[in-house]
């Protein structure tokens, strides 16, 4: 899905020759006098994001000196936007992880949420394939962000639990999977009750969506992510501040379906689950209160402290199905609470997990991706915070402390010590622009949960990131 990467060189190609600061203090002495003297009157110094164009005799645009910063991700993503309408190409030769680091940035600099525009969005210059890129593996990875923003940037009104069903069953067909929904009613029929009764005062019928793919034998990756299209807070209402942004309260949906298509475009060696209870939190006559006490598909009473932590009643019933099968691997990724954001800010994932192992392979896997996660702790000392008086548990503390570790502890009762789980806490939006990531939806994590599966699953069979 790669539409600003191209495999033809235009013969009037500008070239780009990125400079960190060192180099270009080792690089600038020996150019010709007339080039110094024009770089210098243009104040370049290869400061990070910065440009200066050089044109030739005839004065058309020759070359971009570009003040690149090898240690940002995100360091190309600068150059679309600041760059005319034409073909560029690379005047270096980059490493593979480099040049897959470029190529993407610059595509994805160049992603618009259109949908709703009366217009086509800008004309965006575009770029030779970088040598040393491995196209499959951007394309990959840029169709899967792609989708995770286009499906979080959708007004509820279009993005329901119906529509996000349908997301996920196009996607199987294509992969040769399939795909269940199980709506309504038959959430009861079925032991779902508790996404049931988060999802049943709106007239968009709550659902649990059940993708498989991959051989039975292989090793069990499931992934569950939370599918709350629209979170009013229920009878704890939101205020309309806390309201505006719950259009993205379905992130952790949108990027397990992101992640779940790489896995099987790539065709990866697994067998493949994806988990997602959909619902709209609505307030209407038949909504769920706070203090009622209701049943899980694991059999554990709730007693509803507060009926905006909703997240993690959808989570116990899909982590007690996802858990049934002990899994060889087990990720829930969800835009649970406001705490974590609070700890760690809008772009870094909490991680928790109760396995050392999976735990220090999921920030490896963010360090060389550039797409850090933060560990916090399951601190068994704050689960007195969920005892409730006449329930198994409350689903929600009525303490101000600890917000995002009593919420993953509290998932954590729904998963077996042995299963090798871990939950994701993240915020899925930018809440303001920057180079290759404008304000909207963003697939947090997707790039490290990537490779993280691909590392644990295929390069033991021998594969290479694909």
């Amino acid at each position: 899905m790669v539409k600003y990467l191209t495999e033809a060189v235009d013969a009037d190609a500008v070239a780009i020759l990125p400079l960190s600061r060192e180099q270009f203090a080792e690089w600038l002495p020996l150019q010709a006098t007339a080039a110094k003297a024009w770089i210098e009157a243009q104040n370049f110094t290869a400061e990070p994001g910065s440009l200066c164009l050089l044109g030739n005799a005839k004065g058309r645009p020759e070359r971009v000196l570009f003040g690149h910063d090898d240690t940002d991700p995100w360091s190309w993503a600068h150059l679309p936007g600041k760059l005319g309408k034409g073909f560029y190409r690379l005047d270096a030769t980059l490493a593979p992880d480099a040049a897959d680091r470029a190529a993407m940035a610059w595509e994805l600099a160049c992603y618009q949420f259109t949908r709703y525009l009366g217009r086509n969005g800008r004309d965006w210059p575009l770029l030779a394939w970088p040598a040393n890129a491995n196209r499959g593996h951007v394309a990959r990875s840029v169709a899967a962000t792609v989708l995770v923003r286009d499906l979080i940037n959708t007004p509820a009104s279009d993005m329901g639990p119906e529509e996000l069903a349908a997301t996920a069953m196009a996607m199987a067909e294509r992969a040769g999977g399939r795909c269940r929904a199980i709506v309504g009613d038959s959430l009861l029929q079925e032991n779902y009750p508790a996404i049931h009764a988060v999802g049943r005062a709106s007239p968009r019928l709550p659902r649990l969506i059940d993708l498989r793919w991959g051989p039975d034998k292989a090793p069990k990756v499931t992934l569950v992510g939370k599918g709350v299209c629209f979170d009013s807070g229920g009878l704890d209402l939101k205020s309309s501040a806390n309201m505006k942004l719950m259009k993205k309260d379905m992130g952790g949906a949108a990027i397990t379906l992101g992640l779940a298509q790489m896995i099987m475009d790539a065709g990866l060696p697994v067998c493949l689950r994806l988990l997602i209870p959909a619902v709209e939190n609505a307030v209407s006559g038949n909504a769920y209160r706070p203090l009622d006490v209701i049943r899980t598909r694991k059999g554990l009473s709730v007693e509803i402290g507060n009926t905006d932590a909703e997240g993690r009643l959808l989570l116990a019933d899909a982590l007690c199905e996802a858990d049934r099968e002990k899994p060889a691997l087990l990720l829930d990724l969800a835009t649970l609470t406001g705490a974590a954001r609070t700890a760690l800010g809008p772009d870094l994932p909490a991680l928790f997990s109760p396995d050392d192992i999976l735990a220090g392979d999921l920030l490896a896997a963010g360090e060389v991706e550039g797409d850090r996660l933060w560990r916090l702790p399951l601190w068994a000392p704050y689960r007195r915070l969920l005892d409730s008086k006449i329930a198994d548990l409350t689903n929600a503390s009525d303490s101000p402390f600890a917000g995002a570790i009593t919420a993953a502890l509290f998932l954590q009762e729904f998963v077996s010590p042995t299963t090798p789980w871990a939950h994701l806490d993240l915020f899925a939006w930018n809440p303001a622009p920057r180079h290759g990531r404008p304000e909207g939806g963003e697939a947090t994590a997707l790039r490290a949960l990537y490779r993280f599966v691909h590392q644990r699953f295929a390069i033991a069979a021998g594969a290479s990131l694909s």
